[in-house]
């Protein structure tokens, strides 16, 4: 159930954009008739409804996101927040502003963000997330820890210039392609190579190590 709460927003935003984009005058027409006033002019050309619905419908989907959270009695976590005010404000933007520029940008502030995180919880509070989230399961020694917190802070900085580099030197519809498929590939990888940087340095539990759990062998001396 959390993981398709997680993913709801990015579906419905591809979803949407794929369908307008293949009804663009439809699409147009629609978006001018429900949402003109939410529109600096009023009037939606077919061009941008595609990406302009496809924002209108990750806003609401962010923000029952978060209300679907709160009810269950669950913790919104600071990701959830920093999405959600990302996408309440540059979202707004492109809506008002008839420019999808500012719901590109949203992708890349989220990965900052929890670069961000990341790296102010190791340096300044010194609590290495990963390791709290994953100490209860794989034990490694400090200095593995810190290399994989380090190595995630890279990796969503990487991310982040990638989005921009992709949403602003191709097409929208290659850009709303690569924030489904090749994110999402590119997580893969990188839990991937995560896993394999771990199965290097697991270490075995103390009373396992020196075989303490072992039950004692019954014998008779010779």
């Amino acid at each position: 159930m959390k993981l398709l709460l997680d993913f709801l927003p990015l579906i419905l935003f591809f979803g949407t954009f794929k369908f307008a984009e293949g009804h663009k005058a439809a699409a147009a027409a629609f978006a001018s008739s429900h949402f003109g006033f939410m529109v600096s002019g009023g009037t939606v050309g077919p061009e941008e409804a595609p990406v302009l619905l496809a924002t209108l419908v990750v806003m609401v989907a962010t923000l029952a996101q978060a209300l679907i959270t709160k009810l269950r009695g669950h913790k919104i976590d600071l990701m959830l927040w920093i999405s959600l005010a990302l996408v309440v404000v540059l979202g707004g933007l492109t809506v008002w502003l008839h420019d999808e520029t500012f719901i590109k940008w949203k992708p890349t502030g989220l990965y900052w963000g929890m670069a961000a995180v990341f790296l102010v919880s190791d340096l300044v509070f010194r609590k290495n997330l990963l390791r709290s989230m994953m100490e209860k399961d794989v034990q490694l020694p400090d200095f593995a820890w810190r290399r994989m917190n380090l190595g995630s802070v890279a990796f969503f900085v990487a991310l982040g210039f990638l989005n921009l580099y992709v949403a602003f030197h191709f097409p929208t519809a290659t850009w709303a392609n690569f924030k489904v498929f090749g994110v999402t590939g590119l997580f893969v990888l990188f839990t991937l190579g995560q896993g394999l940087y771990m199965s290097r340095h697991i270490m075995e539990p103390a009373g396992k190590a020196d075989g303490a759990d072992e039950p004692a062998k019954e014998g008779h001396a010779p």
